[in-house]
């Protein structure tokens, strides 16, 4: 389980997250949203590591992820993806894949970028099958469309073989189907038993797959539960969601 407790952090005095706290067990599946400045960001790059909070804690699996480096994180099975997707251009897909599953291994050195082709093949195909890419392996990656990169990020979080994976805005920049194809396969995960947490601004990525609702605004946590619990309250249709929203 990630235990988040009374996280704040502070910039120069501004108070971006001020006492959040709450829980992600394994196989739920949990979307953190709010309005911009509300704080989410800043929240969850404290939990993924990027920055380091001014008090409070953060624990996975009985271990204080304060202090410890994304690198770190990620050998205690915490892998994260980014709002704009990281990938590696140059090299296709499969060994963008083939490189992350060598570094997860503690194999990777500058020989590996000849030797890529021969490392840890089945690994990376199964993993691109799984998010759908299969057929685009031997492609550089430069030449995909930006939906596929956004899988292709997916896969080389998985190939950390994480049981905690955090997801900055999964669905952002993607067309409608693209949104669902990926969103249902995020949902497959938590089914699997991983533990997600993710940012999100496109309610469809949320609506259906999400198991909770985390709602913050002005940096506290407004507003908890599922979809349709959220989307009631009335703190949160007035600050954000609106007074119009479908599941009223």
């Amino acid at each position: 389980m990630l235990q988040v407790k009374n996280l704040v952090k502070h910039f120069d005095g501004i108070k971006a997250v001020d006492g959040v706290s709450f829980d992600v067990s394994k196989g739920e599946c949990v979307a953190l949203i709010g309005p911009n400045g509300a704080g989410k960001s800043t929240c969850f790059a404290c939990i993924a590591g990027q920055y380091q909070p001014t008090s409070g804690q953060l624990v996975w699996e009985a271990q204080a992820l304060n202090g410890l480096s994304p690198a770190a994180r990620l050998q205690h099975g915490v892998a994260r993806t980014f709002q704009v997707a990281q990938v590696f251009e140059a090299l296709t897909a499969s060994q963008n894949v083939q490189l992350a599953v060598q570094a997860r291994q503690g194999r990777l050195a500058i020989s590996a970028f000849k030797k890529l082709a021969t490392q840890s093949p089945d690994t990376a195909h199964a993993l691109l099958e799984k998010t759908g890419l299969a057929t685009l392996a031997d492609r550089e990656v430069l030449s995909l469309p930006y939906g596929a990169k956004k899988r292709l990020e997916l896969a080389v979080a998985l190939a950390g073989n994480p049981r905690l994976l955090l997801l900055d805005e999964p669905a952002a920049g993607l067309a409608e189907q693209e949104r669902m194809h990926l969103m249902q396969l995020v949902r497959g995960l938590a089914t699997q038993g991983m533990a997600v947490l993710y940012t999100e601004h496109n309610m469809d990525a949320v609506d259906g797959v999400a198991d909770r609702v985390l709602v913050l605004i002005e940096g506290v946590l407004a507003a908890q539960g599922s979809f349709e619990d959220i989307s009631r309250d009335p703190t949160v249709r007035k600050r954000y969601l609106g007074e119009g929203l479908a599941h009223a």
